[in-house]
């Protein structure tokens, strides 16, 4: 059963709809004498307002829908023109259905006014073949968008915090912790947290393809990173701050602080050239604690290196001090100070990380080029390219959104073949079940079609007794109109598929009473359409990716693990080996392009799949954090520290444990893909003799971080493919 505020939802949406057809009906069958306007004036408002999931407020639906003006009434006009014959229509069919349906690439908006668009072209493109009707077929849909868009602003949905909103608040929360340290790691993970989708309503969401949508989107990503790390940092060293790392973070507080009210009022934010300057003296400093005596500065050594002076101006990243020998010629700093300043680098990174994009996505692009520019391969591009990348990445068969235009394409295609065929009467009602009944899955498309055909047959039956019991009295079914469109619109998705089939029936009935003489043949011919649509869609399912996107969210994680797990040890080794100043890991924009597939196909997951209580499920969201983590190490960790000359201990650790790890997400991704791997031996732990130097830290910092979120996630599985989670239960004591 619905909530409260869902049920105050599911009412204004009928209110809205039933107003805005009623209007348009009522005006142009009885006022101006026109049926067939009438019936697209009628048609139209529940094409877009409750077939089409178009989300956001009134003003942002408002403008979706006149957005979708244009496109609605070339696909009406195409359906109009290629009703000539069935196999043009199909023809038609087939394509606009692909297209409409693959234009969920565009983002939620364009995904939700998708399937009215394409009922438009659906209730156009069958007989009669009337050209001549076009002007009042356009002119009646015309209005009855018009009039929706005057419903959706006189009383519009609940207002929501934006996405902008939701995200000056984290980094609020992210200031107030960097400058004063006194916030419970729970409450920064929960403030981190706020920013995943799921959380968020679909027209909140950063998911177009323009530099804007994807630079909120990385900020939003930066951000989480940075509030987890705050978090660890308070776990790990909750006994203070030393000085060095307390003027950082101070850098981190007042960059954050800014950002968020740039967030606000709409300023420009704030450049990150103070927190990179902090950053690199912030190393200098660290390399200079490991490379002094302890009374004091070393003397000159002309065959030694020293950092380099201070620049005047932000230096750029890529400007690493130069080499130090392995081993020190002193003892240096405890260990633990420095992988608690390698915390607070990492965090200063992320920070770093987020007022750039945020600079890009309120300015269109940097003050300077940003660093590294491959994580921003974005800032630089224009809106065409974007929006092509966007298109071409997902222009393959492991692409979920690809694989659901094709289904659909075809499942449209193969009802309109079978209903012109077959020549059955209101022939788009076939077309209109496989719509709105065909599910990313069989089962789930099973499920459906059960509760449909059920519902259609007890609406069919009351529709049936309602023609026969008031017969050819127009004026009867006038009056009845407007309350059962309200009813069935708002108790219909109250109660289930069962009641939405049953009581469209009714309206149907209603409606289509008053546009031509009909009897209680017409609830016969609905069900005979209904059940054909529900064939149609169930063979469409079965031969076209039948499990949806459960089997290739696993696949696509597996791949993306197996890219990422291979730039630890690359890593390792650039940051170890390679002189200063070297570039990127090679690889790193193949991960980039299997992550963004991976987060295609778990969304199109979650939404088909709801989390069951009581069940473990393989925790994906922690995957996609552990893989975006693997991809900025391997960008973050070759600009910072130094290498050690020759090879000492941790040099050793470090080539060990990144090996290691890589063989674990390879465990893991065989794992995904549904192969038995025998577990690893343990891994060697970091060794407690020799000082240890900036770069060897920050790697032992960043694999360690990494062996852990790894070892969660391999958990999490193991829990997956226990006996209990597969029956649903709960084991029967707590792990």
């Amino acid at each position: 059963m619905t909530g409260g505020p869902e049920r105050a939802v599911l009412l204004r949406r009928s209110i809205r709809v039933t107003a805005a057809a009623s209007a348009g009906f009522y005006a142009l069958r009885y006022g101006a004498e026109l049926p067939v306007a009438a019936l697209y004036a009628f048609f139209a408002p529940i094409a877009m307002g409750l077939f089409s999931a178009v989300p956001g407020g009134g003003r942002g639906r408002a403008l979706v829908l006149l957005r979708a003006l244009p496109p609605a009434l070339v696909s009406a006009t195409l359906g109009t023109l290629l009703a000539v014959n069935t196999w043009a229509a199909t023809g038609g069919m087939l394509a606009m259905g692909f297209v409409l349906a693959f234009a969920a690439v565009a983002g939620p908006r364009a995904a939700g006014a998708g399937p009215g668009l394409q009922l438009f072209y659906i209730l156009a493109c069958f007989p009669p073949y009337a050209p001549g009707t076009l002007g009042d077929r356009l002119a009646g849909l015309t209005l009855g968008l018009i009039l929706l868009v005057i419903c959706e602003i006189l009383l519009p949905e609940p207002a929501v915090p934006t996405y902008r909103e939701r995200l000056a608040d984290a980094l609020g929360t992210a200031a107030r912790e960097a400058l004063a340290g006194n916030l419970p790691p729970e409450r920064l993970r929960e403030a981190g947290s706020t920013m995943r989708l799921s959380r968020i309503p679909p027209a909140e969401r950063p998911a177009g393809a323009g530099r804007t949508d994807r630079a909120l989107d990385q900020t939003a990503r930066a951000v989480r990173r940075l509030l987890g790390q705050l978090a660890s940092l308070a776990e790990a060293h909750p006994e203070g701050r030393d000085p060095a790392s307390a003027a950082l973070l101070a850098r981190v507080g007042e960059l954050c602080g800014s950002c968020a009210r740039s967030l606000c009022t709409g300023a420009r934010p704030p450049e990150p050239a103070t927190l990179e300057r902090a950053m690199r003296s912030f190393q200098e400093e660290r390399v200079r604690m490991t490379t002094e005596p302890p009374g004091g500065r070393e003397p000159s050594n002309p065959s030694r290196p020293t950092a380099p002076p201070p620049l005047a101006g932000p230096p750029p990243l890529e400007g690493k001090p130069p080499a130090a020998p392995w081993p020190p010629t002193a003892p240096g700093p405890p260990a633990a100070l420095l992988r608690r300043q390698s915390r607070v680098l990492a965090l200063a990174e992320s920070a770093r990380v987020a007022g750039v994009a945020l600079d890009i996505a309120l300015d269109g692009a940097p003050v300077r080029s940003p660093a590294p520019q491959a994580m921003f391969w974005y800032a630089e591009l224009g809106t065409p390219r974007l929006w092509a990348r966007r298109v071409l990445d997902n222009v393959t068969l492991r692409s979920v959104l690809f694989q659901n235009a094709v289904r659909t394409a075809l499942g449209l295609a193969g009802a309109r073949l079978v209903a012109g065929s077959l020549d059955l009467d209101h022939g788009f009602w076939v077309l209109l079940t496989v719509l709105t009944l065909g599910r990313s899955t069989v089962g789930a498309t099973w499920q459906a079609v059960c509760r449909a055909v059920a519902g259609n047959a007890a609406g069919a039956v009351a529709a049936g007794a309602l023609l026969i019991g008031i017969g050819p009295v127009t004026e009867a079914y006038a009056v009845l109109l407007a309350p059962v469109m309200l009813l069935a619109f708002f108790c219909g998705p109250l109660l289930g598929i069962a009641s939405s089939q049953g009581f469209f029936t009714l309206v149907v009935a209603t409606a289509f009473a008053q546009i031509a003489p009909v009897t209680w043949r017409l609830s016969e011919a609905r069900m005979i359409d209904v059940v054909t649509g529900s064939v149609i869609g169930l063979l469409c399912g079965l031969l076209a990716w039948p499990a949806g996107a459960r089997r290739e969210v696993g696949r696509a994680m597996a791949v993306l693990l197996r890219s990422c797990g291979a730039l630890v040890p690359a890593t390792a080794g650039t940051v170890l080996t390679s002189p200063p100043g070297a570039g990127a890991v090679p690889g790193t924009r193949e991960s980039l392009h299997r992550m963004r597939l991976a987060e295609a196909a778990y969304a199109q997951y979650r939404t088909e799949t709801p989390t069951t209580p009581g069940r473990s499920e393989a925790d994906w969201h922690a995957l996609l954090v552990a893989a975006e983590d693997m991809v900025w190490g391997a960008h973050r960790l070759p600009l910072f520290g130094l290498r050690p000359a020759g090879p000492g201990p941790p040099d050793a650790w470090t080539r060990h444990r990144a090996d290691g790890l890589e063989r674990t997400a390879d465990r893991i991704a065989a794992r995904l893909g549904g192969s038995t791997v025998p577990a690893g031996a343990a891994e060697a732990e970091p060794p407690g003799g020799g000082p240890p130097v900036p770069p060897s830290v920050d790697l032992e910092v960043w694999i360690l971080s990494l062996g852990r979120e790894l070892a969660r996630i391999e958990a999490a599985l193991e829990r997956e493919s226990s006996p209990q989670a597969r029956t649903g239960r709960p084991p029967a004591s707590p792990v």
